[in-house]
């Protein structure tokens, strides 16, 4: 970056620490860019004129006499079409050996919508897994995060959704990424020949973890490009905001903050709001879909990062190993879509909301079932039949590896019932039971659809 006439340089820095600088300044904004001895840093405190600018990457070797050069400007991405099927690292430069984005200059970290820009959430986005889209259906606009353990493929999840989601455009954004992940989500795409409707923003283990803080800010305003502009319905992939949030905490305790619980700021809250509530359904047709990863440590669901997440956002997908099949699910009693009624029955076939919660009824059966075996009481015929039931449920819709449409995985929830119970013990309305408990008859419905 080259320093121009009218920048404001200073050579006097007062404070340095591993992550931050503090000197006086006048005449500065808030996410203001500057070159600290050539690094980049971006201001994150003022005070009068004591200024504080967080350093990317770091301030070791930084004399106190260093030259610090003020951008006047915050960090900024060029938005065109170009952006479709491109690899870019934080500050938005490509990464993927291709050519500069040509496009209009935007200031990234915009406030969010006007509510009065704002409707109702109304459109499913599916996304061929089950799991989801049976008991906890996805509605464009939502905001929602996988809470998953460390150990578990939550990114590969993730790239699946990106590959089967009902979007016009897929928004990556890549935080504390080892490159294996890199490479994965690359390949994955590039592979599956859908590259051209995604946009990546990664951040590697190899890059500055303060870099994190850049990506969803950069991801939504590629995001917000395609869905005002060009009234598209983008879907946003943030991983992992665990790492996000400890990027935050670095800064802040370098800025000698008081951190609150759990060692995170005492920001928190804010910061996460700021970047969730960037999801929007507009009037026009164009919508931002957020979908987020929050690692747990020790599947600790109480930690500041989960509990402030589960405010902000509207439910949760909660990753979890089944033992009796031995693979990823997504746990059916601890997630959660608050929006789902928006769409399921009415965007869906008419049965879903009666097959969906029959189907967690039974399951629910089988959990007491299985807490009857281990404490050493017998269990009756109905309660065997539901445990033969959880584990085929478990299999055939709950496990994240599966990919069926909406249609299908009623057609196999049924079948399920059929197999395993008889009309009185499954619950669903009379009018449901004569159009879809009959095979034959399922089979006749769906060909003259």
């Amino acid at each position: 970056m080259e320093t121009q006439a009218f920048q404001k340089i200073y050579t006097k820095i007062n404070n340095i620490t591993k992550a931050t600088v503090s000197l006086k300044a006048a005449n500065v904004g808030y996410d203001e860019l500057a070159l600290v001895h050539g690094r980049l840093g971006q201001v994150v405190k003022i005070m009068g004129d004591d200024v504080i600018l967080q350093v990317f990457s770091g301030t070791e070797g930084i004399p106190t006499n260093a030259e610090v050069v003020f951008l006047s400007r915050p960090p900024q991405l060029k938005v065109s079409e170009q952006l479709a099927g491109r690899f870019f690292n934080a500050f938005g430069d490509p990464i993927d050996g291709g050519p500069e984005v040509e496009g209009e200059t935007r200031d990234i970290g915009s406030p969010s919508v006007n509510p009065v820009r704002r409707m109702q959430p109304s459109h499913l986005i599916a996304t061929g897994i089950a799991g989801i889209d049976l008991n906890n259906t996805l509605v464009t606009g939502q905001k929602i995060p996988f809470f998953a353990d460390p150990d578990q493929p939550y990114n590969q999840v993730m790239a699946s959704v990106a590959l089967r989601a009902q979007a016009d455009k897929i928004i990556l954004g890549g935080m504390g990424l080892s490159n294996d992940d890199y490479l994965y989500f690359k390949n994955v795409f590039d592979n599956a020949g859908a590259l051209n409707r995604i946009v990546s923003f990664v951040n590697t283990t190899d890059n500055p973890p303060v870099e994190r803080l850049l990506v969803p800010d950069m991801a939504l305003t590629a995001a917000e490009y395609f869905a005002v502009d060009k009234n598209e319905k983008v879907l946003v992939l943030l991983t992992d905001m665990t790492l996000y949030a400890d990027a935050l905490s670095i800064v802040s305790n370098r800025m000698d903050q008081i951190p609150s619980k759990d060692s995170m700021p005492g920001s928190l809250y804010s910061d996460l709001a700021r970047i969730y509530e960037k999801a929007v359904q507009f009037p026009s047709g164009g919508s931002i879909t957020i979908v987020a990863v929050t690692t747990l440590s020790g599947g600790d669901i109480t930690h500041a990062i989960p509990d402030n997440t589960g405010y902000i956002t509207e439910g949760q997908l909660f990753l979890r190993r089944d033992s009796d099949i031995g693979k990823v699910i997504v746990d059916p009693f601890r997630s959660l879509s608050r929006l789902k009624q928006l769409v399921i029955g009415k965007q869906t076939r008419k049965d879903h909301p009666q097959v969906m919660n029959a189907a967690i009824r039974l399951y629910a059966d089988a959990a007491n079932a299985r807490t009857k075996l281990e404490n050493g009481f017998d269990l009756t015929d109905y309660d065997e039949r539901t445990l033969e039931f959880a584990k085929a449920y478990s299999e055939q819709i709950l496990a994240i590896d599966l990919n069926i449409d909406t249609k299908m995985m009623l057609d196999v929830s049924w079948q399920l019932f059929r197999t395993h119970f008889n009309k009185a013990e499954v619950g669903i309305k009379q009018e449901f039971v004569d159009m879809y408990w009959d095979e034959q008859r399922v089979i006749d419905l769906n060909m003259n659809e």
